[in-house]
């Protein structure tokens, strides 16, 4: 085992060997999840897991927050123009929000409960 100080840390390094087949494999994994090799044998040896998600499931959500900053530009507006905002804008604004705040938690519960 070597010793490295880097500003003022201590570090180990360590050399491993791998057969090309399992080099390969690891190579995969990585590129998967989009991270270094060397990155992804840190993360795999410490946390056991590297988890990855697709943020295509993230559209729902992206497409909520338009529909929401599109109707906050859109009473803004309003507002500044007349000086008033109707009651059934602002409740319309509040049931996009309650919505967005449901498709949040059904993707974090899918994205935290589901393990590759």
């Amino acid at each position: 085992m070597i010793n490295i100080a880097r500003k003022n840390k201590t570090l180990r390094r360590k050399e491993i060997v791998y057969s090309a087949e399992e080099w390969a494999q690891i190579e995969k994994q990585a590129a998967k999840c989009h991270l270094k090799t060397s990155t992804f044998i840190r993360v795999m040896s410490l946390n056991d897991e590297v988890k990855v998600v697709d943020l295509k499931k993230l559209a729902p959500l992206l497409n909520g927050m338009r529909t929401i900053s599109r109707n906050i530009n859109q009473i803004a507006k309003k507002a500044n123009e007349t000086n008033c905002v109707y009651a059934a804008d602002v409740e319309k604004l509040k049931g996009d929000v309650s919505e967005l705040c449901r498709t949040v938690n059904l993707w974090l519960s899918t994205v935290t409960s589901s393990k590759r």
